[in-house]
């Protein structure tokens, strides 16, 4: 009852109310009363409403406003760290050198009010959210904290009053279990309903949750509150059951319980059936998990061997913690609301707003220690809940964004790990989650295999779903505490050892032999993946912490425990000695973790490595793996993989590619020489050539068989083998190179291959995963280094357009000593890239003069290897390497097939390398202990030096009855010349036969194993022979049977060598005697194969003197001729080689040259701009346009001719809308851009708006159809036309339109908006003008000059403009110039032609066309620098179509006759006073002279003239017009004087006229200003409001000199046009000059009569001027009724305009984003996905918004059509490139804005700070106001208005 009159009352006088109730000591009834209230409030069966809400805050806030008590709050907050929490999508800051955390992260407002000046930061998009660490000591230095969370706030914030958060301790409990028994309500369980139910439950929940985000924002005082009750158990106990009378809060917790059950890792009932009872700890859960039923386990207790994948065969693997805490495994128990809280946000996947609250606490400390617990208890179940849900990937972005909070902080990771079994709880929930998809491993055995190994084709792998599970493993294993407890634990690390083991071997590829596989599987992006992140990651954690003596212990517990697990592994899969045939794993990281560990163990700790070592039959097994991988790669790159998809090359590469290569094939290199250097090298080297299967082709003899290779792929095969063999024996990463030589061999060969960008230098540059790792990409070392080993390339802008970043290439030092082919080809993704790289140094060696052929790769000197290592060495020395590398010496030098350069190279290098590291123990070389060796009889000792110059005669070799040798021997015996051939050879050689001929590998590889496995048991090595084993890699019942047969050889590879070079120089004595005597190994470093052989001579003739000597002896023998049977055929080859390949050489030549004069003669015809068709628009005077007509080039059908009427010919154009001129400025300097709330941009005073103004002030006063006459529109919209200079038949072009519209291939242009290519030259254009057929003959008498008076002249003029306008005769001409002229309307929008008040009349039309005229001069100008200084060789008027234009406009004039009452030209020469009565009353009179614009006048007389025009008339109509601007000019001055300035110069003016009253003195300016002005002074208020802005302006005096100037500025840009359109009309010259001398030059071309500086000396009257300007002057006066204010802005309008500027940009890239991208879009006030600005006027955009669009078209097209007339340059600020709209196309352009390094960073993906690019932006502006972006960007495509 009392509760429902509550309810009645007022919120606020209640609470007040029961606020002071509560505040007395006896406070029961206030509790009573609010615990019925609450109960009525916060009924759960009456949902969440509002009402609620407001209830809450009012009490809360006990009386006051809700909004008041939160500012109270905010007062007492005491935090000192920001824990602002943000979702995805945020912009954050990260700084490396402040913080100690790598996942340490800073909002932008305490980034910027810290002090990060040259820190190494960035600046990144949230992926999953974060919270700023600023103020945190434990991830980040105090050094970076903002001002803000320097100070620590907490001491002088006031205690908090008690009675204020008195309500919120008594009220938030009860809000809180409301909250949890609705989530309770709410919840079913996903499988019986839809994801949708759940969102349902959440939205109507939405505003509490709100409500509580918005109490944690309260600050320290409340978050202090919330911690206390969300911790509280006592409040929890009370609450959670609910009363006992409810029958609601009974069925609410019954829910709550079944919810509970699913959540331990085992449930319920398994439990009981599993292990008996609770108290027998988790430990048969734990072996549940890790065989996959723990059933089996419990029944078969005995040690078996099969217990499942071998884990119980050593010990039983119990959880470490298992006695201590069983609950990892257990159901979940809560109590308090934080973990009954969370136990919900995991059951309803991770709601944004549950987990932004439960992040905003963190800041108080005690909460964020209970929090992380909870967080730690509820892991396993958060591990169940993410592999059930549908929404893995946004759940797995919450899971990170939590507990990246929690885990980052070494102190919080220990503690945890301490109390709460963390690295117990992740590696068992690791192993639990993979547990679910582990299918049998088939390699090896594929029955009987015992292995497990997880499936890639699983979800879990597939999606990653593993990944926040793994990230927060990798993250906690980052601390060194909680590593080292990880690496003391064994029992941990063996239960990990068996989750590595799971990756041991999965994705299995099985080569196809028959058919191509159907489908190709993509699960190889999984596997990869999953072992980089689940299995490598944490390897580099933990070795970070194994780096120093201390941790020796460590390591050898690892290498302990890798070697175990190795060996269940080969039990498991059942391996003896030989891998399976055609089956291959990339996988392996078992033997991974093995290697790095040794690796680490002996560079860092200084262990012994024999002492890690397992038994030789140990490291032959562990070898074979990654043997079969470098020999599976090999296959891989041969194709003989073809038929298993492209994915396999896709495996291939990405097993070297940058971010796995250090995590694979390093190790995998580095486990193989461990091996080679303790195994038997004759063992290692047959091992070798039997995996890479080209054992058969290792023969003496020309012809073989191959049991498993075509022969196509044998070449490939035995490449592959021996670069195998060259990187084992010189790659040195793990063998003693120091960091730092590392870091510089991998800089050198990536940027060998290619110059490279900064940031590809760091993406490509293998970093060790662990971020804490010290090689961090960006460290000082990696630029000290990057700056030692390359030089920068300042970006550049090419031609072409392509924008160039700045980028890194090799110093030449570099590539002269340091340059490392081995390197990069084990660095190489693709095959290509070392072709690019022995280019490039091909182009080196070539320009710094060394070499200019065909360069070899340099051999390059090796860092000294690693005392550990010594034993590699021996694989150079060892006789089954010499007899390989012997044959191979002898097939090359015989042209035995499949032989190449690349395998003499590789053989050359090998004996180079045994040459540069000679084998350490001499005892060796004293005694070769003749056991029973098969290859004794080859070379007596080990040492290559010594066997270099070994004889050997001869061999015994199988081959097939059909080889040419058997064919020899069988001839001799036919001829049977030398009896003494059979009987004498055999006897007397037939003992040495026998012992020197048969060369197995797989023999001898079989033998050796025998040996190392019986060596155990004292068995003599010699009782042992191998079986024979060469059968089994012979095909049975193969066709032709072998037959063995003995080679006379009698060569040493000292002999072979020398051979090889004669052969390869073409020369019987390429080596004289004299040569050994001066030799220097050291000159020959550079140079192509010849060099390699004379280096490696060289090499042995100083090592060794009894080399020296055989040398000598066989450069001695003067080379008798080779006896011809053996050599002929390979010579005679060799001889018809090189004379073909000199032919073929010859005939290129030949091609080249002829190809190089065609493209000349087209370069000329089609770039060179004095060509035919352009003379004739510019040089029509010159002589043979006088005798004929002007001739065109068709370019489609290459006839030359006349453009007639019948068939004209056209020139090709773009027609495009134009605002550049609207755009220009008065001032030289362009806007600013702002960056600032303060700044704008006013548009007011650009041409265009200045222009409308001064139209539309025009027509409010005068007749319209004056109007319109009197200006030019186009400023804004205007149309302007270009060609590329080439013209075409109309016809011709016709039918080219026909076939690009039937061509169905998509190009970048719309055809049926008449879009096409130049077909010559390519140049986007969208019309053909036509050209007027040239009447050579007229040009003569266009150009005589007459002496005719002005008066004359100006009648004459006058009469042609009375001709009526002669109607064209219909022809194909003529319908081609209505058709270009309706192009051109179409060209611009409407608006942009109707600026009359009757819309479609012809003065609209009129207007519109001879503005056109205009717009395209004033553009010339512009692109002339906006003046003519520079004289006619400007780009821009070389293909100019102004000529063409000019006439096509004209011909269209002529159809509008001007009436002649009304024709300015009589008002221009004849004084008329009589017409004043004329205005009728309501008629508006004409606008008047003075008003006019003369530019305009101009090209109306001109264009509406009979053409051709003679040039007299022409110049008369200049001077006629100039004088008018001249009036115009001093009138405009006199308006800027003073009173008193006015005063006086209309005096002197006056005195003047009076003195001089002689002709003359209308050619003073002094006489006419004076003049003028007392005229002007008539009218009652031209002079009358000398307003302040005068005075201003006259604030200096003038001076005779500043008059002169002035004027001459004034009537500059009126005698430029006039100018350019005598040259474009007349073809006249335009000479250079100075800026000063521009006014006289111009008047001297136009024929004004000036020579004089002065610029009155120029007029020219032809009836009184001072009769004329006071005619002029009174038609000003006449208007006393408009408002004088306007007249005077009329008047004094100045035509001058600075260049047109896009705006000045900030010079740092963040200046812009920070202030635009969180800014709000004007129309709909939310902040833009894709905010962009406009380059020209600043307007602010939405990209693609939909809020901004207007019938169907986004707001950047829109903006594009406004602002440019459908041309805009946008910036996208979230992305910092540029776009450019044009029409309906659009393009990215690149970005003005790059890094320190010269790239750009497209969507700010590296975050780095930008800098303003200044060249970039001037090519940019450059290319709008040249109106190129469509000839210069290729890249376009349509945006259908959606931009």
């Amino acid at each position: 009852m009392m509760a429902a009159s509550l309810l009645r009352r007022d919120k606020r006088s209640t609470a007040a109310h029961l606020k002071a109730d509560l505040k007395r000591t006896d406070n029961s009834s206030g509790l009573r009363q609010l615990r019925e209230l609450l109960d009525n409030v916060l009924h759960p069966e009456r949902g969440s409403e509002p009402e609620a809400l407001e209830w809450c805050k009012s009490l809360l806030a006990g009386g006051d406003g809700f909004d008041e008590f939160c500012r109270t709050v905010r007062s007492y907050d005491n935090a000192t760290l920001c824990g602002l929490v943000w979702t995805a999508n945020f912009v954050a800051y990260r700084c490396r050198t402040c913080g100690i955390s790598p996942c340490m992260s800073l909002c932008a407002e305490c980034f910027n009010n810290g002090d990060h000046t040259g820190h190494d930061f960035n600046m990144f998009r949230s992926q999953a959210g974060g919270a700023c660490d600023c103020g945190d000591g434990n991830v980040m230095r105090e050094s970076g904290f903002c001002s803000r969370h320097r100070l620590q706030t907490g001491e002088n914030v006031p205690s908090v009053p008690l009675d204020l958060l008195l309500m919120s301790e008594m009220v938030l409990p009860r809000f809180i279990i409301s909250i949890i028994q609705y989530l309770r309500d709410g919840y079913t369980e996903p499988e019986s309903a839809a994801d949708r139910d759940l969102q349902k439950v959440l939205q109507q929940l939405d505003l509490h949750i709100s409500f509580l985000e918005e109490l944690t924002k309260m600050g320290g005082a409340m978050r202090t509150v919330l911690t206390k009750i969300l911790t509280n158990q006592q409040i929890f106990k009370e609450l959670s059951m609910g009363q006992e009378e409810s029958v609601y809060a009974k069925s609410n917790y019954e829910k709550y319980l079944s919810a509970l059950k699913s959540s331990g890792l085992v449930s319920v009932e398994e439990k009981g059936a599993g292990a008996g009872a609770s108290d027998t700890p988790a430990g048969a859960g734990a072996l549940g998990l890790l065989g996959a039923a723990a059933s089996l386990e419990d029944s078969s207790k005995e040690e078996d061997q099969d217990g499942l994948q071998g884990v119980g065969q050593r010990k039983r693997v119990k959880l470490s913690s298992s006695s201590k805490d069983p609950s990892i495994m257990d159901t979940l128990k809560h109590k308090c609301f934080l973990e009954e809280l969370l136990f919900w946000t995991i059951k309803y996947e991770f709601p944004q707003k549950m987990v932004t609250f439960l992040l905003n606490m963190l800041p108080d400390q005690d909460y964020k220690i209970t929090f992380t617990k909870t967080f730690v208890q509820h892991y396993a179940f958060i591990m169940k809940t993410l592999m059930k849900s549908h929404e893995s990937d946004t759940m797995s972005n919450r899971i990170v964004h939590i507990s990246v909070q929690l885990f980052s902080n070494e102190e919080l990771a220990r503690h945890v790990t301490e109390e709460c079994q963390l690295l117990d709880i992740m590696v068992t929930v690791l192993l639990y989650m993979m547990e679910s998809c582990l299918i049998k491993s088939q390699l090896q055995d594929e029955e009987n295999n015992r292995h497990v190994v997880v499936n890639c084709g699983e979800a879990l792998l597939k999606n990653n779903t593993y990944w926040p599970l793994v990230s927060d493993f990798i993250n906690i294993l980052s601390h060194q505490s909680v590593a080292k407890r990880f690496l003391e634990d064994h029992s941990l690390l063996l239960l990990w050892m068996s989750f590595v083991s799971f990756f041991q071997g999965m994705n299995l590829n099985k080569r196809e032999l028959s058919e191509h596989v159907e489908f190709e599987s993509q699960t190889y992006y999984a596997a990869f993946a999953a072992e980089l992140e689940a299995c490598a990651q944490p390897m580099w954690g933990l070795l970070t912490h194994c780096k120093v003596k201390e941790t020796h212990e460590y390591t050898r517990t690892v290498v302990r425990y890798c070697l175990e697990t190795l060996q269940m592994w080969f039990d498991a899969i059942g391996f003896v000695d030989e891998p399976a045939l055609h089956q291959l794993t990339f996988h392996l990281p078992l033997h991974r973790y093995y290697a790095m560990f040794l690796s680490k163990g002996v560079k860092c700790q200084g262990l012994d490595l024999d002492s890690l070592l397992p038994d030789q039959e140990m490291l032959m097994k562990i070898m074979v793996h990654p043997l079969q991988i470098q020999a599976s790669l090999s296959e891989i790159h041969s194709n003989m993989w073809v038929r298993n998809g492209l994915q396999i090359k896709g495996q291939a590469m990405t097993y070297v590619q940058s971010h796995f290569c250090n995590s694979m094939i390093d190790p995998d290199i580095y486990l193989l020489q461990v091996c080679a250097s303790r195994l038997d090298p004759d063992y290692f080297i047959s091992s070798v050539f039997e995996r890479f299967k080209v054992v058969d082709l290792l023969t003496m003899a020309s012809q073989h068989q191959n049991a498993v290779l075509d022969s196509e792929q044998e070449r490939p095969m035995l490449e592959g083998a021996l670069t195998f063999l060259v990187i084992l024996s010189s790659l040195r990463v793990h063998l003693g190179m120091s960091d730092d030589e590392i870091l510089r061999a991998e800089i050198v060969s990536q940027l060998c291959m290619n110059d490279r960008t900064h940031s590809s230098l760091l993406d490509l540059i293998p970093e060790n995963p662990n971020p804490k790792s010290g090689v961090v990409p960006g460290s000082c070392s990696f630029e000290e280094m990057l700056a030692a080993v390359a030089d920068f390339k300042a970006p550049v802008f090419e031609p072409g357009g392509s924008m160039q970043q700045g980028m890194y290439t090799p110093k030449a030092e570099v590539w002269e000593k340091e340059f490392d082919p081995i390197m990069v080809i084990l660095r190489t993704v693709y095959r290509r890239d070392v072709q690019s790289a022995m280019d490039r140094y091909g182009a080196f060696l070539k320009q710094s003069g060394v070499h200019t052929g065909n360069p070899w790769p340099p051999y390059k000197e090796r860092t000294p290897l690693h005392p550990c290592y010594k034993g590699l060495v021996r694989l150079l020395h060892c006789k089954t390497l010499h007899i390989v590398i012997f044959t191979l010496l002898y097939k090359i030098w015989m042209d035995h097939q499949n032989m190449s350069e690349h395998v003499l190279c590789m053989v050359l290098y090998l004996i180079e390398l045994g040459l540069d590291n000679p084998v350490q123990d001499n005892q060796v070389e004293e005694e070769p202990c003749i056991e029973e060796h098969c290859h004794d009889s080859w070379f007596p000792g080990t040492s290559l030096l010594s066997n270099l110059h070994h004889v050997i005669n001869f061999v015994r070799v199988r081959v097939p009855e059909t080889a040419p040798e058997v064919e020899r021997k069988r001839a001799r015996e036919r001829e049977r010349e030398t009896p003494a051939s059979t009987s004498s050879e055999s006897s007397s050689f037939g003992q040495n036969l026998r012992e020197a001929q048969v060369f197995s590998l797989v023999a001898e590889r079989r033998r050796k194993f025998q040996e190392i496995i019986n060596r155990s048991n004292h068995e003599a090595s010699q009782a042992v022979r191998p079986k024979s084993s060469s059968s089994r890699w012979l095909p049975p019942g193969s066709p032709p049977q072998l037959v063995t047969e003995i080679l006379e050889i009698g060569e040493s590879m000292l002999s072979l060598l020398v051979k090889l070079h004669q052969k390869l120089s073409g020369k019987q004595n390429s080596l004289s005697l004299s040569w050994l005597a001066e030799v220097d190994p050291a000159h020959h470093a550079h140079g192509d194969g010849l060099t390699a052989i004379e280096r490696v001579l060289a090499k042995a003739a100083a090592r060794s003197r009894h080399s020296k000597r055989c040398l000598q002896e066989i450069c001695g023998q003067v080379c008798p001729p080779i006896p011809l049977k053996k050599n002929s055929p390979g010579d005679k080859k060799s001889m018809d080689k090189e004379e073909r390949r000199q032919r073929a050489r010859e005939r290129q030549q030949k091609l080249l040259a002829e190809f190089a004069s065609r493209q000349k003669s087209f370069m000329e015809t089609a770039m060179d701009v004095e060509s035919p068709e352009t003379d004739s628009v510019m040089d029509m005077g010159s002589a043979e346009a006088l005798d004929s007509e002007v001739l065109y080039d068709c370019v489609i059908c290459g006839q030359s001719g006349p453009s007639t009427e019948d068939r004209p010919t056209g020139l090709v154009v773009l027609l495009q809308a134009s605002s550049v001129l609207g755009h220009r400025c008065r001032s030289d300097t362009p806007k600013r851009l702002p960056t600032t709330d303060e700044e704008h941009i006013s548009p007011e005073d650009t041409c265009g708006a200045t222009h409308d103004v001064r139209l539309s002030l025009m027509q409010r006063y005068f007749k319209d159809s004056s109007c319109l006459q009197s200006v030019s529109i186009g400023w804004v919209g205007g149309v302007y036309v270009q060609t590329c200079g080439h013209t075409l038949h109309i016809d011709c072009h016709k039918s080219y339109m026909e076939s690009l519209r039937n061509d169905q291939v998509l190009q970048g242009f719309s055809v049926d908006k008449g879009e096409f290519t130049c077909p010559l030259c390519r140049q986007f254009a969208n019309s053909v003008l036509p050209c007027r057929p040239g009447r050579g003959m007229e040009t003569g008498a266009w150009h005589t000059p007459s002496n005719k008076s002005m008066s004359t002249l100006v009648k004459e003029v006058e009469d042609l403009q009375e001709q009526l306008g002669i109607f064209p005769a219909e022809s194909n001409l003529s319908k081609e110039m209505e058709s270009v002229i309706k192009d051109i309307k179409n060209t611009t929008q409407k608006k942009y032609m109707d600026y009359g008040k009757n819309p479609g009349s012809p003065d609209n039309d009129f207007l519109f066309m001879y503005s056109v005229a205009r717009t395209n001069l004033e553009l010339e100008l512009v692109h002339r620098g906006g003046n003519l200084c520079s004289g006619g060789a400007s780009a821009a008027a070389k293909r100019s179509c102004l000529n063409q234009l000019f006439h096509v406009l004209a011909m269209h004039m002529r159809l509008y006759s001007i009436d002649s009452a009304y024709n300015p030209w009589t008002r221009l020469t004849q004084s008329t006073q009589s017409r004043d009565n004329e205005y009728c009353g309501d008629e508006r009179p004409e606008v008047p002279m003075l008003f006019r614009d003369v530019p305009s006048l101009l090209i109306i007389f001109i264009l509406t003239m009979p053409q051709p025009l003679r040039k007299e008339h022409f110049t008369c109509v200049v001077k006629v017009l100039y004088s008018l601007q001249y009036t115009q000019a001093l009138a405009a001055l006199s308006v800027r004087f003073s009173p008193e300035e006015r005063l006086v110069w209309s005096n002197t003016g006056a005195a003047k006229k009076v003195l001089q009253n002689t002709p003359n003195s209308d050619k003073s300016w002094e006489s006419l200003l004076g003049h003028v002005i007392s005229e002007l002074t008539k009218a009652k208020d031209v002079y009358g409001t000398n307003s302040e802005e005068t005075l201003v302006l006259s604030s200096s005096v003038w001076s005779p000199q500043s008059i002169e100037f002035s004027l001459q500025q004034f009537c500059l840009p009126f005698l430029r046009l006039s100018c350019l359109l005598q040259h474009h009309l007349y073809g006249d010259s335009l000479p250079g000059c100075l800026v000063e001398e521009e006014f006289s030059l111009l008047a001297g071309c136009l024929g004004l009569a000036g020579s004089a500086q002065s610029s009155a000396a120029c007029l020219e009257w032809n009836i009184s001027a001072f009769d004329l300007i006071s005619q002029w002057c009174s038609e000003v006066i006449a208007l006393s009724d408009t408002p004088s204010q306007q007249s005077v802005s009329l008047l004094g309008q100045d035509p001058q305009w600075a260049a047109p500027r896009l705006l000045h940009l900030p010079d740092n890239y963040n200046t812009i984003f920070q202030f635009y991208h969180r800014k709000s879009c004007t129309s709909c006030g939310k902040t833009p996905k894709d905010p962009a600005l406009c380059l020209v006027c600043g307007a602010f955009v939405c990209l693609k918004g939909h809020c901004c669009k207007q019938q169907g078209v986004c707001e950047c097209v829109l903006h594009s059509q406004h602002c440019g007339a459908a041309t805009g340059i946008f910036l996208l600020i979230n992305a910092s490139v540029i776009i450019i709209i044009r029409g309906h196309r659009f393009c990215l352009w690149g970005s003005v804005y790059l890094d320190a390094h010269g790239e750009e960073d497209r969507d700010l993906r590296r975050g780095k700070p930008l800098y303003l690019c200044e060249e970039r932006y001037r090519v940019l502006e450059q290319q709008w106001v040249s109106h190129t972006f469509d000839h210069i960007n290729k890249r376009w495509g349509p945006h259908y208005n959606g931009l």
